[in-house]
């Protein structure tokens, strides 16, 4: 049997969908990113924007016309949000919801066998996924947290993830010890909200620190987390030789008067003493992002204030976003809705400014030695991602990917974060 996977949205999808690919293959189904032959098609939706919903449900559409024969299974955050349209639309699918997500290899398992996907004889939790090293991706994700209690007045994410809740932390330990075990040379730290990681008394700066000290030759990158709870104990960390230099720190907007709009727990005061400070410790740290442009009532000065902020800070990456109406969310019933127009003349403009930043601070290691974890090889080439996150490349006769290397290289600049 051939089971497919299609992945939209954030790094916790992309987790949840290489577990479930690993759990499928360990049961003996060939695992493939093409719908057209496969006899089970697995979609998992993002719904964080409007734009999020129409990829979601080209992609659902897509791989049923390209092959009507196969099983559909519908998760991810769309079908906590549009589960009725979902099977209104797509009436031959099965529609499974983001806490049953770590059951669906059991529920096709049933279809197949029994045709019901029922899974009332099981229990599953938002945690109930199994260790892996690798699938589609070279990096092993650690999920420590889901869902989130910030109620950002743009965001859906609390509606169709809940609340916060986080991973105990000896199961977050084992899963790191395991993967490492089976030869993960990075592993990223991932949830919807990672810095208000909190179980049994450990916060995330100690989740880390307990991380890092494992013992294993692999390297710890951050994925996306909030300014607004760092505590003394994290820049202690900065520099330890397992953490990599770099952080997708969320800046949004660089106004105040937006962040408080948008209930951002932080300033951007707060935001740039985090950078000072890790900098202050590493000068070349990368520091990458997200950008919300034309949030209601934004002004051409405000927006002014975002572009500044991107310039100050150097970032090696920014997310460019326009805002998206989300029904439910307080942005939704504010006054000042920016015209989509202006939106889009905004975003190529800080798009602009940021492929010139970002082509400035890879310049800074463009022909110099770095330690590089090996993607990818063709035609004598090698490639991956050196600790600070840049996409570099160097001649090779080794195929093998997984492997860190410490070499003289370039830049690899045609590829996309």
């Amino acid at each position: 049997m051939k089971v497919a996977f299609k992945t939209l949205g954030c790094r916790l999808n992309q987790y949840e969908m290489d577990a479930l690919a690993a759990q499928f293959k360990e049961h003996g189904y060939e695992v493939s990113a093409q719908a057209a032959d496969a006899d089970v098609i697995v979609v998992n939706t993002c719904t964080v924007t409007n734009q999020s919903n129409q990829k979601s449900r080209y992609v659902i559409s897509h791989s049923g016309r390209v092959n009507p024969k196969a099983k559909m299974v519908i998760t991810g955050c769309m079908t906590e949000s549009h589960s009725e349209q979902l099977k209104k639309k797509f009436p031959q699918a099965v529609i499974i919801d983001n806490k049953g997500k770590s059951g669906i290899f059991y529920s096709v398992e049933s279809w197949l066998k029994t045709g019901s996907a029922d899974l009332s004889n099981h229990e599953y939790d938002l945690f109930s996924y199994q260790s892996f090293t690798e699938m589609f991706h070279t990096r092993s994700l650690i999920k420590i947290q889901d869902g989130c209690d910030n109620f950002c007045t743009y965001c859906i994410i609390p509606f169709v993830r809940g609340r916060a809740i986080s991973r105990p932390v000896q199961q977050v330990l084992d899963n790191v010890r395991d993967v490492v075990a089976k030869g993960a040379k990075e592993i990223v730290i991932t949830g919807v909200n990672i810095s208000r990681y909190d179980s049994d008394g450990v916060r995330f700066s100690g989740l880390l620190d307990m991380i890092l000290n494992l013992e294993g030759d692999f390297r710890v990158r951050i994925s996306s987390i909030e300014p607004d709870r760092f505590d003394d104990h994290f820049f202690t960390l900065i520099g330890h030789p397992k953490l990599a230099p770099h952080l997708h720190l969320c800046l949004q907007s660089g106004s105040d008067r937006i962040l408080m709009q948008m209930r951002r727990m932080y300033t951007v005061k707060d935001f740039l003493t985090i950078v000072e400070r890790v900098r202050d410790k590493d000068p070349l740290f990368n520091f990458t992002t997200d950008v919300i442009v034309g949030f209601p009532g934004e002004t051409e000065a405000e927006f002014e204030e975002s572009m500044e902020v991107a310039r100050k800070v150097g970032f090696g990456h920014m997310h460019i976003f326009k805002y998206s109406v989300r029904q439910g969310t307080r942005a939704e019933r504010m006054p000042d809705q920016i015209p989509d127009k202006v939106k889009t003349e905004r975003s190529h403009r800080l798009h602009a400014l940021g492929e010139e930043i970002t082509a400035a601070y890879e310049a800074r290691f463009d022909n110099t030695e770095q330690r590089i974890l090996v993607e990818k090889w063709k035609d004598g080439v090698a490639s991956g991602y050196n600790d600070y996150y840049v996409p570099m490349q160097f001649a090779s006769d080794n195929k093998k990917r997984n492997r860190f290397e410490v070499v003289k290289a370039r830049v690899k600049i045609s590829d996309k974060k």
